[in-house]
C-alpha cells in the first residue's frame, strides 16, 4: 500500500514562501518519479513540478519557473517543493504524487496524497 503524505501548507502573505514536504512510503521511494500538482476552487487539477528517481531532472510548469524549486531526498523518501514570491494566484490544494516517469500529466502517476492548502493573501 503506497502512502503519500503532504505537510508544509499554511497560510502567507503575497511575496512570502512556503516549503511543502510529502513523505512516501510503501515502495521504493527512489525507483520513481514524483510531482506536485495543484488545483484551485472550480478550476481542474494542474502541474506544477515533477522530478526523476536521481533527483537530476526537473520540469516545472511555467507559470513557476524561477519561483518554485522541487527537489527529493531520497535517504528520507521525501520530496520537496520550495516556493518563493508567492502570489495570490498560487492559492490552491497542493498533491504530491508518484508515477514510474517524469510527466506533465496527472492521470499518468498512479498515487497521490491526500493534499495541502496553501493560502497566498494579498
Amino acid at each position: 500500500q503506497v502512502q503519500l503524505v503532504e505537510s508544509g501548507g499554511g497560510l502567507v502573505q503575497a511575496g512570502g514562501s512556503l516549503r511543502l514536504a510529502c513523505v512516501a512510503s510503501g515502495r521504493t521511494f527512489s525507483n520513481y518519479a514524483m510531482g506536485w500538482f495543484r488545483q484551485a476552487p472550480a478550476k481542474e487539477r494542474e502541474f506544477v513540478a515533477t522530478i526523476n528517481w536521481s533527483g537530476r531532472a526537473t520540469d516545472y510548469a511555467d507559470s513557476v519557473k524561477g519561483r518554485f524549486t522541487i527537489s527529493r531526498d531520497n535517504a528520507k523518501n521525501t520530496v520537496y517543493l520550495q516556493m518563493n514570491s508567492l502570489t495570490p494566484e498560487d492559492t490552491a490544494v497542493y498533491y504530491c504524487a508518484t508515477s514510474l516517469y517524469s510527466s506533465v500529466i496527472p492521470r499518468e502517476y498512479a498515487y497521490w496524497g491526500q493534499g495541502t492548502q496553501v493560502t497566498v493573501s494579498s
